[in-house]
C-alpha cells in the first residue's frame, strides 16, 4: 500500500533543518521548520499549506523570506505554527518590507499564525497582503493534548521542549490509512479523479453508508453509488501513518519524557543529533542531543525508522561515523546505550 505522507530532508544532514512532507495525490504539502529552502523547487513551495516552526533561531526560520517572495501575488492561505512570541516574529519579518503597493494586488496572500503560549493554550493572528500585513488578532483557544491542526484525515500535535528557549517538536498523525485499489476500480469500470478524495473524506468523517457518492466512469460521465458499497468493494483501511520531528533539545529528563511520548510508535522519526557520542558534555552545554542520545530516544519511542539530521559542521567528513553511532544506539548496542 502506498503511504499518504512522503517526508524528506530538504538539505543534507549538515544543512539548515527543514523537512518537506508531500501528500499523495494532493496538491498539498507541509514543512517542519523553515531554514534555507532554496533547494526546494518553487512548485513544491507553492503546495505548502502549513508550516510548523520549532523555534526562530536563524537556521530554523531564515526560509520565511523565500516562502513570502514566492507567494506574493498569488491567492494563498498559509498557516504557520510556532513557540511563544512567534506571532511577533512573523510580524517583524513582514514589517521589514514596504507594502505601499499592496492594494494594487488582485490576489490576496494571507498568513494565519498560531503560537503556543504554554502546553495548554495558544493564540492566533492574521496578516493579509491587501491590508499591508497589518496584524489582526484572532484570540486564544485551549489546546486538546497539544493538537495544533485537527482535520478528518490528519492531525499535528506539538510538545514544548527546552533549548535555552522554548522549542517545539511535532508529530503528524493519520488516524487511519485508506487505500483505494486500482485493480478494483478497473474491474468496476471506474476512473481515478477528484471523486476519490471525496470518497476518502466521507469515510474519515464517518458519514452514513447510504450517503450518495459521485463516481467517475471509464465510459464517461458519472453515477451515484452509496458510500457503504464503495467502501466495501474498493477500499482497505489500515493503521494510519505517523511522522515525528524533533529539533534542538537538551537531553534533560522532561525533554526525554516529552520526546518519547510524542514520537511513540512513529513510522519515521526525524531527530537532531548535533554532536558525536563522545562530545556529550559539549552537547549538554549547548542544549543539543548527541548521536547516541538521539538513537536511544528513537529506540525508547519504538520508532520504526530514525533519520538523524542537524549534524554540527565540526564533523564534516564524518557523516558515516555519526550515522553509525545513531544506529548502534537505536539497536540498543551496550557500548552506546
Amino acid at each position: 500500500m502506498r503511504p499518504k505522507f512522503y517526508p524528506s530532508l530538504v538539505n543534507d544532514r549538515f544543512g539548515d533543518p527543514v523537512v518537506f512532507v508531500d501528500f499523495l495525490l494532493e496538491r498539498r504539502a507541509i514543512l517542519f521548520d523553515l531554514g534555507d529552502i532554496h533547494a526546494l523547487p518553487a512548485r513544491s513551495v507553492l503546495r505548502v499549506s502549513d508550516v510548523f516552526v520549532s523555534h526562530t533561531h536563524i537556521d530554523h526560520f531564515a526560509g520565511f523570506d523565500r516562502l513570502l517572495r514566492l507567494s506574493v501575488g498569488r491567492d494563498r492561505l498559509i498557516r504557520l505554527y510556532g513557540p511563544p512570541r512567534f506571532i511577533a516574529n512573523v510580524e517583524a519579518k513582514l514589517a521589514a518590507y514596504t507594502w505601499n503597493l499592496a492594494e494594487t494586488f488582485v490576489d490576496d496572500l494571507v498568513f494565519e499564525v498560531v503560537e503556543l503560549e504554554d502546553a495548554e493554550n495558544c493564540r492566533a493572528a492574521r496578516f493579509r497582503l491587501t491590508r499591508r500585513f497589518a496584524r489582526e488578532d484572532l484570540g486564544s483557544r485551549k489546546l486538546r493534548d497539544g493538537v495544533l491542526l485537527d482535520e478528518p484525515s490528519l492531525s499535528v500535535r506539538a510538545a514544548m521542549l527546552e533549548h535555552r528557549t522554548p522549542c517545539l517538536a511535532f508529530a503528524l498523525q493519520e488516524p487511519e490509512h485508506i487505500n483505494v485499489w486500482k485493480n478494483r476500480l478497473d474491474e468496476r469500470g471506474f476512473v481515478t479523479g477528484p471523486w476519490l478524495a471525496e470518497l476518502k473524506a466521507a469515510i474519515f468523517e464517518r458519514k452514513p453508508d447510504d450517503t450518495p457518492m459521485r463516481v467517475g466512469l471509464a465510459s464517461g460521465g458519472e453515477r451515484a453509488l452509496p458510500l457503504g458499497e464503495l467502501r466495501r468493494d474498493l477500499v482497505t483501511i489500515t493503521a494510519g501513518q505517523k511522522i515525528a520531528y524533533v529539533a534542538d533539545a537538551a537531553f534533560s529528563p522532561p525533554n526525554r519524557r516529552a520526546i518519547v511520548d510524542l514520537a511513540r510508535d512513529a513510522d519515521t522519526l526525524f531527530i537532531e543529533a548535533a554532536f558525536a557520542a563522545q562530545d556529550a558534555e559539549i552537547a549538554a552545554g549547548r542544549a543539543h542531543l548527541t548521536t547516541a542520545q538521539a538513537g536511544e530516544l528513537a529506540r525508547l519511542a519504538n520508532a520504526v525508522r530514525v533519520i538523524p539530521f542537524h549534524f554540527s559542521p565540526r564533523y564534516a567528513g564524518e557523516e558515516a561515523c555519526m550515522l553509525r553511532e545513531v544506529e548502534d544506539a537505536f539497536a540498543g548496542k551496550p557500548e552506546l546505550a
